[in-house]
Order: structure tokens, then C-alpha cells, then sequence
């Protein structure tokens, strides 16, 4: 009996099925992705015209979504998260402010005060005694254009913004 490979064929080739197989040494590449597919900001502000109105002003292209615990800015690029929360929070002043992001599976919570972020808060407890249309716009099963009374603040003029927050203010 002959140990010689078949002639023209290439010793090893079908011999082992991971022979392409290669490992990089940095696995960080398998990790998910960074950058968060939705992105909100949970509010104060009582009515979503004000709220979309100052996100204009802030130059912040969001959905505002009323809800019964205040307005819900819906940021339209998700990865502009933080930059965004700081200006809302900045034209708020000192109402603070909560930013959710979604990353995969996971979500992170975080309050902003003045423009800046104050601290870390556990998501499951700010979503424990929160509105449902919250949580259905946090998982993407809410496209916020389709919840009675949101505005955008895409395409809102500095002039009109600036009307429909002296709108929104209470007369004393």
C-alpha cells in the first residue's frame, strides 16, 4: 500500500476544512456596534410645539412626541446623541433632562442638567414608571410621525419658532 498522494493533487488541500480559516488578534471587532439606532430625550417641557420650537432654535432636527410626563424629543440622527441632549438641556437651563440610547439590545440612561451630563441613571428604573409611547419609540416600534400631536422641528423657521414658544407661555 502506497502513502504517495494521487498524482496532480495537492497534499492537505481537502484534508483540512479550516485550512483558510484566519484569527485576527484583536477581537474588539466582534463586538456590536457603538453607535446607538435610537436615541430620545425625555423632557419637562408640557407641550410638544414648545419643545420642537427650541430644538430648532438649538438647530437639533428631532420628532417631538407628546407624552404624559412631558414632551419626548426623538433625535433624527441617533449618533449625535450627546452633542444634541447638551444643547436641549442648555436652552432648558436648569430642568433636567434624560437621555435614552438603544445600542443592540442594550440601553443607557443619563441625565443632562445646563448642557452638561450629570450622571449615569439605571435604564429599568427610568423606564419602570414610564409612558408606553416611551418605551414603543425607544424599541422602534413607534414611528413617532404617526403619534397624534408630534412636531418637527425640521424645516421650522427661527421666526416661527420663536412665535410658538411666546405661544406656549403662561400668561401672569
Amino acid at each position: 500500500m502506497s502513502t504517495d498522494p494521487t498524482p496532480g493533487a495537492t497534499p492537505g488541500a481537502d484534508d483540512d476544512p479550516f485550512a483558510d480559516l484566519q484569527i485576527p488578534d484583536d477581537l474588539s471587532g466582534l463586538d456590536a456596534t457603538d453607535e446607538p439606532t435610537v436615541a430620545v430625550v425625555v423632557t419637562q417641557v408640557a407641550v410638544a410645539g414648545a419643545l420642537a420650537a427650541a430644538c430648532s432654535l438649538a438647530q437639533v432636527d428631532v420628532d417631538a412626541v407628546p407624552s404624559p410626563v412631558g414632551a419626548i424629543a426623538v433625535l433624527r440622527d441617533p449618533a449625535a446623541g450627546a452633542t444634541a441632549t447638551a444643547a436641549i438641556s442648555q436652552l432648558l437651563r436648569q430642568a433636567p433632562v434624560v437621555l435614552l440610547e438603544r445600542r443592540a439590545e442594550q440601553v443607557s440612561a443619563t441625565q443632562w442638567v445646563a448642557g452638561a451630563q450629570t450622571k449615569e441613571l439605571p435604564p429599568g428604573l427610568v423606564l419602570s414608571g414610564a409612558p408606553e409611547v416611551l418605551e414603543d419609540l425607544l424599541l422602534g416600534d413607534l414611528d413617532p410621525a404617526t403619534v397624534d400631536g408630534t412636531v418637527t422641528s425640521v424645516g421650522l423657521s427661527r421666526w416661527k419658532a420663536m412665535r410658538m414658544i411666546a405661544g406656549n407661555r403662561p400668561r401672569g
